[in-house]
């Protein structure tokens, strides 16, 4: 190590001018004006210097245990605490821990301030993080550009990353017009079975049987017409836009059973939206056909018990910015609410009391909650890759998703529960995210015409004495080549 500064060209990369450090083991930098913040690791001190007469102008105390990163914000210093996985917010007049709030991973080192936020660069992730400087959420995360992110800067416009193992300074662009990334992609054949059997004694006299056909989303693409087995009687579609299959089946007697199915290759993608509460909008700027549709009641939500009503009002409060709002009925969820896979799909206001649920229960309440605050919400529901690309699914997936004026229908994914949601790197995973292990074929707002509240297929029925009918759903997967990155 040099033991030096170095004042560089943002545009050429040439070096305008070097200063002696006043420590031993720089750390971090940020900016006061003119004058410089500069981050003694081994000493634990914070120098305030003059870089145009290299002065030092005073020295303050840093009380944490493995100081890395360092950042500004106008009053005060921000700094991060390696072993301890925090930040720090400190006096620059004495150097006094002000507070502190949760880092968002295991291995935080850089630090950057841009208005509201801290950006901090993870180096066990590998990823740099927006983190929000009251609450400690995340944000946005983002794949660090090398190996080994390190030091981070804001000029405004722009995040600087200083790539410890690359020997490499990254420019990264804070506000990038597109308002979301495509990661990776996979291909896949998937199928899908419905078994209605008849165990008896009785005989079915009609049963109605639909399936959920999926359509082309940011997430997913369908490269192959659908095949459907048999061939449907028709195809309807329901007050939410959801078009389905549908199936007649007319005296099915005991010991029978029927099987429908669909056969796809599909494109899964892994998603990342970009979201900004600036960019995302107030519930004021909501298009009002959007309210119409997706603020309406609903037997699973029941947005109009007083419960639900009153505890949506504690949750939001006075916030109208569209996803902070959200993020607050999601906070709520995460710290209040446990996963729980035990059969059947309550309402929003017993789940809520109750205090766990299946990842359906998490949907109703997560919308009931929204709706309540004013919040246009929805649901998705899924096929899913379990472990290997080469697998069979008979449990699926759903999840909420809300609508933000500056985006459109993002997806929210609170039933990861607090266990996997332990660190706030985590919330990344479930808010504007999606891995490219999910086919939705299901979209709507519940109680579709044809699904009920269910989702990928439904099936109704009518019979004649007695009888035991049961429903089997899966969806087995085949890999179609290897993943694209």
């Amino acid at each position: 190590m040099s033991d030096r500064l170095y004042k560089i060209d943002p545009d050429t990369g040439q070096v305008q001018q070097t200063l002696q450090a006043p420590g031993y083991e720089t750390a971090g930098l940020a900016a006061e004006g003119k004058l410089l913040w500069v981050l003694d690791a081994a000493a634990r001190r914070v120098y305030k210097l003059d870089p145009r007469s290299g002065v030092t102008k005073r020295a303050l105390p840093v009380y944490c245990k493995s100081p890395q990163g360092l950042a500004f914000d106008g009053k005060t210093l921000w700094v991060t605490d390696l072993k301890g996985r925090r930040l720090h917010q400190i006096s620059t007049v004495d150097g006094t821990d002000l507070r502190d709030i949760p880092a968002p991973s295991v291995a935080p080192y850089g630090l950057a301030v841009e208005g509201g936020w801290l950006w901090v660069a993870d180096r066990a992730d590998d990823m740099i993080y927006q983190v929000d400087l009251q609450t400690g959420d995340v944000g946005v995360a983002l794949h660090s550009p090398g190996p080994f992110p390190r030091g981070l800067a804001c000029d405004g416009r722009t995040l600087w990353n200083v790539d410890y193992q690359a020997d490499a300074i990254y420019r990264l662009k804070l506000r990038d017009p597109a308002p979301f990334v495509i990661e990776r992609s996979k291909r896949e054949t998937v199928e899908f079975f419905q078994t209605a059997r008849n165990y008896g004694p009785g005989k079915i006299v009609s049963m109605d049987v639909y399936l959920a056909v999926p359509t082309n989303l940011p997430s997913q693409k369908i490269l192959t017409p659908i095949r459907f087995t048999p061939k449907p009687d028709g195809f309807v579609t329901d007050q939410w836009g959801q078009k389905c299959a549908r199936y007649r089946f007319e005296n099915i007697p005991a010991g029978k059973a029927v099987t429908v199915s669909w056969k796809a290759e599909v494109e899964l993608r892994r998603i990342r939206y970009f979201l900004f509460p600036e960019k995302a909008g107030s519930l004021s700027e909501i298009p009002a056909e959007i309210k119409a549709r997706y603020l309406r009641d609903g037997a699973k939500y029941q947005i109009r018990d007083p419960f639900i009503r009153r505890l949506a009002r504690q949750i939001v409060g006075g916030e109208t910015n569209a996803l902070r709002l959200a993020r607050r009925i999601f906070g709520h969820l995460i710290r209040n609410m446990n996963y729980e896979l035990s059969g059947g799909w309550n309402a929003a206001p017993k789940t809520l009391r109750r205090g766990n649920g299946s990842c359906s229960e998490f949907s109703f309440a997560f919308i009931a909650l929204c709706r309540a605050a004013g919040l246009p919400a929805r649901y998705v529901g899924s096929a899913v890759i379990r472990g290997e690309d080469a697998s069979t699914d008979d449990v699926f997936h759903r999840w909420p998703e809300v609508y933000l004026p500056g985006y459109g229908w993002i997806p929210m994914d609170p039933s990861r529960g607090r266990a996997l949601l332990a660190r706030p790197a985590d919330q990344a995973a479930s808010i504007g995210y999606r891995d490219c292990r999910y086919l939705i074929t299901t979209v709507s707002g519940g109680g579709s015409d044809f699904l009920d509240w269910e989702y990928n297929s439904n099936a109704r029925w009518q019979t004649r004495g007695p009888c035991k009918v049961e429903i089997e759903r899966f969806a087995e997967w085949s890999p179609q080549g290897a993943s694209k990155k």
